[in-house]
């Protein structure tokens, strides 16, 4: 995408939720983190596919990723959200401070539609992210809040995490904003697909949703 098209997002960006103050004058540790991660997910056999993001991190940098983390299926995650299933990562989504907002495309291939998301992180969470946690990860070192995992449902549905450290639950986020549009709705999402010749179900999908009725769950 050109860089045109990144720069006429900036203001979209700043007007997705009421501003606050940069993070940048919060005092760095020597532990904190280089960089925070975002990833996505659907619940099981229910796909859909991240296709192109834009996040402004903490300290108002702009990043762009045409390619992302694959979205991947949680098999437990039936029904309804829970706090303890997460998604692995991958090499693509990181950004060097907490993401703030969010703005991304994806296609539900369960609905057979595009949809396009703006997200914003409340602040209150942000400084949660930069704050060291009270528990400590694995290894006995010091952890940080830095995994935002994003759930992708039926209906558009979008559900926010920060991953929790450890055997810690995962935390869950109420966005400042939240905002979920498709069709003539579509901004910068418009004719941006991965399945330009329409959607189908693969079979493990079809014996899944067999006999059940949409959503598919309650989201």
């Amino acid at each position: 995408m050109e860089i045109i098209r990144v720069a006429w997002l900036f203001p979209l960006l700043i007007l997705t939720a009421c501003q606050g103050k940069s993070l940048s004058d919060t005092a760095a540790q020597n532990d904190e983190p280089t960089e925070w991660t975002f990833d996505f997910f659907t619940p099981r056999a229910l796909p859909a596919l991240v296709t192109y993001a834009v996040v402004q991190d903490a300290d108002g940098k702009v990043y762009e990723f045409n390619t992302l983390n694959r979205t991947s299926a949680l098999p437990d995650v039936i029904g309804e959200w829970n706090d303890k299933d997460r998604v692995s990562g991958g090499y693509w989504n990181h950004v060097k401070r907490p993401p703030r907002h969010i703005i991304f495309c994806w296609d539900s291939i369960i609905d057979k539609k595009v949809y396009e998301t703006a997200l914003t992180i409340p602040k209150p969470v942000l400084e949660k992210m930069l704050r060291p946690g009270e528990r400590r990860d694995y290894r006995g070192r010091i952890a940080y809040y830095d995994r935002v995992q994003i759930g992708l449902a039926p209906e558009g549905k979008v559900a926010v995490w920060l991953q929790g450290i450890s055997s810690e639950p995962n935390y869950r986020v109420i966005p400042s904003v939240l905002k979920t549009v498709s069709g003539d709705k579509l901004d910068i999402c418009k004719g941006i697909t991965r399945f330009s010749n329409g959607y189908e179900y693969g079979k493990d999908t079809e014996d899944f949703i067999k006999g059940k009725k949409y959503p598919y769950g309650s989201w």
